[in-house]
């Protein structure tokens, strides 16, 4: 991994910035459990259900590792939206501009896998997540911010996702926009996310893939050549996450590699949305978000992405997507 400067750089400043805003959905994980009934003798299915969504989840990652940080969602006041109420309060997240919404949660039913991985079932039709318009979505996003990410479901999704690259287009005048697709191909075909990839390459300073969303996307392309090809629609900071590969970054053309952690697996839920906080906090303390990313040079990129890494495999290692607090890693800035 090389340390040079990225040529021109300003040295980063290490002032108060503004909050980082997540915006997007909340997901109810429900984690099936086989069993018997005792009386019948029946099969049963039991649920345990653990707050999460991909942008619920790198907002919480943020807010524990202690950066500060808004969520803008469109809450519901089911029983899960009160679960996800109290996961936000409990983890530090100002939800001071999240919007009260009567549409119910969005519901998936997880099943993990050998390795850890988890297949999603779906239950989204009518939820809260997906009906922003640009009203609701200007007033949450109003004030001073010094980065919004944004992407998965919410951005892919109508109608609200036309409402969010409508905001996108104008809070890159004064913040960095950081997008993560986390292609979902239950819920929307992945040839909705190549079809708007070029408009949210227009809007992205850093935009995040995993190995998965790369075999959607950009099917058959290399790490590099993807690198190259979002590099070329106008994204400054590609990064492809690659599981236990580790993470490839591209900072305009200049190449980093970060190996992932031996780690103990109990599944990965949250591991990529982990990432994305890790690396966005290291990034908001070394003062490099709030523009284009002129005062990033690889050397605090390359510090980003191990710290990205690192918080993704402590997400790796309990179940659900709970990540760690700082004060359990070693606080960054």
């Amino acid at each position: 991994m090389t340390s040079t400067p990225r040529p021109g750089a300003p040295a980063p400043t290490h002032a108060a910035a503004p909050p980082v805003a997540v915006l997007g959905e909340c997901v109810a994980d429900a984690f099936t459990e086989g069993g018997e009934d005792a009386t019948s003798g029946l099969p049963t299915l039991g649920l345990s259900v653990f707050p999460g969504g991909g942008p619920a989840n790198t907002a919480v990652a943020l807010a524990r590792l202690g950066t500060p940080t808004r969520f803008l969602g469109r809450l519901s006041s089911d029983v899960f939206g009160r679960l996800f109420r109290e996961r936000f309060a409990k983890s530090g997240v100002d939800l001071s501009r999240a919007v009260d919404a009567a549409e119910p949660s969005t519901l998936a039913i997880a099943t993990v896998g050998d390795g850890g991985s988890a297949e999603y079932a779906f239950h989204a039709e009518g939820a809260a997540d997906f009906g922003w318009t640009a009203a609701e979505l200007a007033d949450s996003a109003a004030g001073p911010l010094s980065c919004l990410h944004t992407g998965s479901l919410a951005l892919a999704r109508q109608p609200g996702g036309a409402a969010i690259e409508g905001l996108l287009a104008g809070v890159r005048e004064r913040a960095t926009v950081s997008i993560d697709p986390n292609v979902r191909p239950l819920l929307v075909e992945p040839a909705v996310y190549r079809e708007r990839l070029a408009q949210w390459c227009e809007y992205a300073d850093i935009f995040r893939l995993s190995d998965d969303d790369l075999a959607h996307l950009l099917p058959g392309a290399p790490p590099e050549r993807a690198a190259d090809e979002l590099h070329a629609a106008g994204v400054p900071l590609v990064v492809v996450t690659l599981g236990a590969r580790g993470v490839l970054a591209s900072l305009d053309g200049s190449r980093l590699r970060v190996a992932a952690p031996e780690t103990d697996v109990v599944d990965t839920v949250g591991a990529g949305d982990s990432f994305m906080a890790g690396m966005l906090h290291a990034l908001h303390a070394a003062g490099a978000l709030g523009g284009r990313l002129d005062a990033l040079g690889t050397e605090p990129l390359g510090s980003a992405l191990e710290y990205g890494v690192r918080v993704s495999a402590a997400v790796c290692e309990v179940r659900g997507a709970n990540p760690p607090w700082g004060r359990e890693l070693g606080v960054r800035g």
